[in-house]
């Protein structure tokens, strides 16, 4: 019989999946009916702006800022060692605008001679609650191609902005048509092909798409993995259109461009199911940005199964809410991943 709890593997970046991973890690080796066994985040490394890509260029390490926020997110003392590792150094000094998490995930890689070594001995030594794996270890850049023809190369010139700013409009209206990275060979490290083979629930973003989620997917083997994997894949769609990278994008032509990219590898799409106030649609709308709009007809006809639940949370900026959208994943679970379950019993 089946150990209680699922395998979970939440793939993107940025805020996004730190955002997922906040939620779910009070599900980790819980008692009731809705447990997680293992939790394993799949984290992109292609940033290039702030402090991260300062270390990046400077010491020809990966970039650890969205592990960090990862660490942070799963972290049992969250509160104190969130305010220690986003820690900014504001001195006029060599330090200035660097996080004391991603000084420490530096020193940890050159003392243990290699970026995953480091993220493993962080995991250890901070006992945080779950896995925390880069989607390569090889260094590699985002390139996007427009409309038009014309390229962008590099994290910070696709998002258009940097750490801890809203996305800016740029000064292009050329849609982005593909993304790729380069190398184009990049590979995986075999423990992110393993937790993906293992996994009862894979679930993508949320999170910007050409930026945190598409640069996983990019990299062929993983994509190749959640196709052929026996969980049920979940996409999570953002709530809010993002100014240069999905701008006037629906929720259908946020599945497109991960068909496009990688294949039908989605089984069903999580949407907000509730409109943000006119406020916040208003201050959103001055920048560029607009609610991401639906059709579920047109969902389906892309084979995948849309889902929706009250996911947001609202302040000065619209945000997925971290324990709704755990609840409404374990509902979906329950409705969608016990008939795999059922399924697969059968086939055995």
């Amino acid at each position: 019989m089946r150990p209680p709890g699922l395998n979970i593997v939440a793939i993107g970046g940025g805020t996004g999946l730190s955002t997922l991973l906040r939620g779910l890690k009070q599900y980790v080796e819980a008692d009731g009916a809705w447990a997680i066994r293992k939790l394993a985040a799949i984290v992109t490394v292609t940033d290039e702006g702030g402090s991260s890509g300062v270390l990046r260029k400077e010491f020809g390490m990966l970039p650890p800022g969205d592990i960090r926020n990862c660490i942070v997110a799963l972290a049992e003392e969250e509160q104190l060692l969130s305010r220690l590792f986003n820690y900014r150094f504001d001195t006029d000094s060599a330090l200035k605008g660097h996080s004391l998490g991603n000084l420490l995930l530096t020193a940890l890689t050159e003392i243990t001679g290699g970026f995953d070594n480091a993220i493993l001995a962080a995991q250890e030594v901070l006992a945080i609650r779950g896995e925390i794996i880069p989607s390569t270890l090889d260094d590699i850049r985002l390139r996007a191609t427009l409309a038009d023809g014309s390229e962008l190369i590099g994290e910070v010139a696709i998002s258009g902005s940097q750490i801890g700013e809203r996305p800016r409009k740029k000064p292009h209206h050329a849609r982005i048509v593909h993304l790729g990275i380069d190398p184009p060979d990049a590979t995986p490290p075999d423990r992110a092909l393993e937790a993906i083979t293992r996994a009862d629930m894979i679930i993508i973003g949320p999170g910007s798409l050409y930026t945190s989620v598409l640069p996983n997917l990019a990299i062929k083997k993983i994509a190749d993995a959640i196709r052929e994997a026996k969980a049920l894949r979940v996409y999570i769609c953002n709530v809010m259109t993002q100014p240069g990278e999905t701008d006037s994008f629906s929720a259908e032509e946020h599945l497109s461009a991960i068909v496009e990219h990688a294949g039908l590898l989605v089984d069903v799409m999580i949407i907000n199911g509730r409109r943000p106030s006119d406020a916040i649609i208003q201050a959103y709308a001055a920048q560029g940005q607009q609610p991401v709009s639906f059709d579920v007809n047109a969902i389906r006809e892309l084979g995948i199964t849309p889902f929706f639940g009250d996911i947001i949370a609202e302040g000065n900026f619209v945000r997925h809410d971290s324990a709704a959208l755990a609840d409404t994943i374990f509902r979906l679970y329950d409705r969608y991943g016990r008939t795999l379950e059922r399924m697969r019993r059968t086939e055995g």
